[in-house]
């Protein structure tokens, strides 16, 4: 048991996660209690691991909200390297953006290695982190300028039911043959959510478009053909750069549904196979069979799929080295055009939260850091390259999701959802809408006050609240739309 104690609330958040980075099979409690006479201290049942008298003495004077959170971060982070006798890959960085601090970095004309060199002493960020950042933020800005930010917008679509719930997943997802007799309930639902949205669009440039969930192959080959029909009608596709639907099980792809994608111009799906081993697969609650991702892919490709995603988890339970290295090995075989490689995040939503079995494994970084780098070799190998990067909270060893792509298969959906340079506007259970304001109309944060320039607007989760509340859900993006 790790106890915090904290004298401002300001800094919970940081404080928390970067403990929890070091010490993560630790249950870690917090206590706030503005009259304590220490800013902060760090202890176990018997010793203390850090104590800070004065926040004056770690920040000195003059320093602004955001500076003296950094050096803070930065002691915690100096005195948990000492105790554990490790470090962090992304150093102090808890949230899940490094590539955005690059980006801005170099919009304000810095150089390469002056931002691997300000990642590294101001965060303390490995240089091979720092300059794998800086990396990806070359290749995001380069497609993002393609795009229109004033005018532009992007969509999301979502489909929250599944085959089954695989035992990770934290996503808002149902079962769908518990909810086959209420999915047309839901599709009228998403359908008017979808023509508010397209009337309010106006004149705006529709970029994007990803249907996500949940599983959308679960639905029905009508079903499924009536909504892509309705988005046809609903929005006009003329500035559309990207349609992706993600396939993502197996096991909810037919050849129907397949030419039905095809004969709606999707161009990219996703096929996600999360590991290659079939006992893992049992193991997670995935009712699938290894076949039947090598079927799938080669029957997207026989109708004339171009740029099919794939998906791998590293660090998924009762999985070692080697079983990344055979998995990586069969996807090199089927080569897809661009592979998404996960860092296994415990949820608390998640089945495998509630389990003890993941505890051993979450202390295991030196071989998820195997996994991870020889992911980047086989996606090399593939002719992949790094183009978009990502963190979760509760991440294993403090790693990344990384996307690879070929040189014009990446994603640029996937850099928007991180880059937040444009408005993504959700429909469906559980959809968050981000909408990004022009600059001169920033709003206060009602926590701190500072000006921001995000505003999110979150649909209900619970499918039968978003059937009830529909209308509810189209006012709350009526506010915002467009500002």
């Amino acid at each position: 048991m790790i106890d915090i104690y904290l004298r401002e609330e300001f800094y919970v958040y940081d404080v928390y996660h970067i403990t929890k980075a070091f010490l993560p099979d630790e249950e870690i409690k917090q206590h706030i209690d503005p009259a304590q006479e220490e800013f902060l201290i760090i202890k176990t049942s018997d010793e203390i691991i850090l104590g800070i008298a004065d926040i004056k003495d770690t920040v000195g004077t003059g320093a602004d909200r955001k500076q003296k959170k950094n050096l803070v971060n930065k002691q915690i982070y100096m005195q948990l390297c000492r105790y554990t006798g490790k470090e962090l890959a992304w150093g102090v960085l808890t949230g899940i953006r490094p590539t955005k601090l690059a980006m801005k970095q170099m919009e304000e004309g810095r150089g390469e290695e002056e931002i691997i060199r300000w990642l590294s002493d101001h965060y303390m960020v490995t240089k091979e982190k720092a300059r794998l950042g800086v990396e990806i933020a070359k290749r995001e800005k380069a497609l993002l300028e393609q795009l229109d930010y004033k005018d532009g917008y992007s969509l999301y679509v979502g489909i929250p039911f599944c085959p089954s719930i695989c035992s990770y997943c934290s996503f808002s997802s149902y079962p769908i043959h518990v909810w086959r007799e209420r999915v047309e309930e839901y599709i009228e639902a998403l359908l008017r959510e979808l023509t508010a949205v397209g009337e309010a669009s106006g004149d705006k440039k529709l970029n994007t478009v990803y249907i996500g969930g949940g599983t959308p192959t679960t639905l029905e080959p009508g079903q499924l053909d009536r909504l892509l029909a309705h988005m046809e009608k609903t929005f006009s596709y003329a500035d559309l750069k990207e349609f992706t639907v993600e396939a993502g099980r197996p096991d909810s792809i037919t050849r129907e549904k397949l030419e039905i994608l095809r004969g709606h111009n999707i161009s990219r799906i996703s096929v996600n196979p999360q590991t290659m081993q079939q006992k893992t697969l049992d193991t997670i609650g995935r009712k699938h069979t290894v076949q039947d991702v090598v079927d799938v892919f080669h029957l997207a490709r026989e109708l004339g799929f171009n740029n099919i995603n794939m998906d791998l988890i590293a660090g998924l339970t009762g999985e070692r080295l080697s079983d990344m290295e055979d998995t990586l090995r069969q996807i090199k075989e089927l080569g897809p055009d661009s592979l998404t490689v996960h860092s296994l995040a415990i949820k608390r939503a998640s089945r495998l939260h509630r389990t003890e079995g993941h505890k051993k494994q979450l202390g295991e970084a030196e071989e998820l850091s195997r996994m991870i780098e020889l992911a980047a070799d086989y996606a090399k190998e593939m002719g992949l390259l790094p183009y978009y990067l990502y963190r979760q909270k509760n991440i294993a060893g403090n790693f990344e999701n990384v996307g690879y792509a070929k040189v014009d298969k990446a994603g640029i959906y996937n850099i928007l959802i991180m880059e937040e340079k444009q408005s993504i506007i959700a429909a469906g259970a559980g959809g968050s809408t981000k909408i990004v304001l022009p600059k001169g109309k920033e709003i206060p944060d009602k926590k701190t006050g500072d000006l921001k320039n995000i505003v999110r607007v979150e649909n209900v989760k619970d499918v039968r609240e978003y059937i009830c509340r529909i209308n509810e859900m189209i006012e709350r993006k009526g506010e915002w739309l467009w500002r």
